[in-house]
């Protein structure tokens, strides 16, 4: 149970960085989806409902004790898999199945793995570095990571792989794991290299789409007629056309114009940068530096391991899909879609999200009892 003056340990900061860039994502979903030209406030409604239900999710994610909610990390696990197995066969359509009932299952597995890995790595700490350990969690990792990529959905998947990385690392995984690693990695990376600049991309194939191909050529090789690099060459035009200040609100013209596909969600950075030029950029990043900054402080200040491990992963996936938003819509990543945590359109993603602060604020209102203390 939580205490009164345990409540007082509530990360008000924390709660003001997410209020704040949710509702700034809100109004520029609103101008994203052009509501001051076409009326339409579809989604511009729905984010804020989903927005409002979201806070609610993360009370409810502070307020039950997550020493309580790990105990069900092999259900939630199953679950999980159950959920990405049954998308496969039920959601969507046209070769893309990724919603199930109007949610994302590769968007709630992000938590579910959150919690299953912090459990079992701090369960079996006393043998991370154990060969028997690493294989648990690695295949348990590789499960839920191929079925969202057989969604398909690549750059979910990695966000999966990050968690997995990040929590290995704060877990005090033995470091010759980490050389091992690279030693393998470097060479399969020249490897795939090569192949990419083959004609025939026969060992890339076995693991990427063709069009996985084509956007990664794309972004290496920038072609402007190329319709692959639509987007892509649109967003940087948008960014750059905003420079210092920015057009404003409701001003920005390749957005406006409908130049800009998926604006109100992978590309949201996109519109940020056109109406609120370079300054409304280094801000959003900002915010998002200091959220992340406060999960890693909340995490160091952590009574256990556990909730060490859970605001870490927590950081780490926010970290991780900045990074690639970020980096597909300037050009630097080739296009893959990314949510802007907080900031783009998606119900499942602001959910999710939410319910990520909310178990970051749970760690942080735990505190060791005095001696004094029953």
């Amino acid at each position: 149970m939580i205490s009164k003056k345990n409540l007082l340990l509530i990360d008000f900061i924390l709660i003001f960085l997410v209020f704040a860039i949710s509702i700034f994502g809100i109004i520029i979903i609103g101008s994203a989806t052009k509501i001051n030209v076409s009326g339409g406030t579809g989604e511009f409604e729905s984010q804020i409902i989903w927005f409002i239900t979201g806070i609610f999710f993360m009370l409810a994610a502070a307020f039950i004790d997550y020493h309580f909610i790990c105990k069900f990390y092999i259900p939630m696990y199953i679950i999980n898999i159950i959920l990405l197995v049954a998308v496969l066969f039920l959601g969507g359509g046209n070769g893309v199945n990724r919603w199930i009932l109007g949610i994302q299952p590769s968007e709630f597995s992000k938590i579910f793995m959150i919690l299953f890995l912090a459990k079992y790595v701090d369960k079996n700490q006393e043998e991370i570095n154990k060969f028997k350990t690493l294989s648990v969690i690695f295949i348990t990792t590789i499960i839920p990571t191929a079925l969202i990529k057989a969604q398909p959905s690549l750059s979910a998947s990695l966000v999966t792989l990050a968690i997995m990385i990040v929590i290995l690392f704060v877990g005090n995984i033995n470091k010759k794991y980490i050389f091992i690693a690279l030693a393998i990695v470097a060479p399969i990376g020249a490897i795939f290299l090569i192949d990419l600049f083959s004609e025939n991309h026969s060992i890339l194939k076995l693991f990427l789409n063709d069009y996985h191909i084509d956007r990664i050529l794309s972004a290496i090789n920038p072609d402007e007629s190329d319709p692959l690099y639509y987007q892509t060459k649109h967003s940087i035009w948008a960014i750059g056309s905003g420079a210092l200040n920015g057009k404003g609100l409701y001003q920005g013209t390749i957005n406006q114009l409908k130049y800009l596909p998926e604006s109100h969600n992978d590309f949201i950075f996109s519109v940020v940068g056109e109406e609120f030029g370079f300054i409304g950029c280094i801000s959003i990043l900002a915010l998002m530096l200091l959220i992340i900054l406060r999960c890693l402080f909340i995490a160091n200040r952590a009574i256990d391991n556990m909730g060490k491990l859970i605001v870490s992963g927590v950081a780490g996936m926010l970290a991780f899909q900045v990074l690639v938003n970020v980096g597909v819509a300037t050009g630097l990543l080739p296009n893959t879609g990314m949510p802007f945590p907080f900031l783009s359109y998606g119900g499942s993603s602001m959910l999710v999200n939410m319910i990520a602060v909310g178990l970051v604020i749970n760690v942080g209102l735990r505190k060791p009892k005095s001696m004094f203390e029953r």
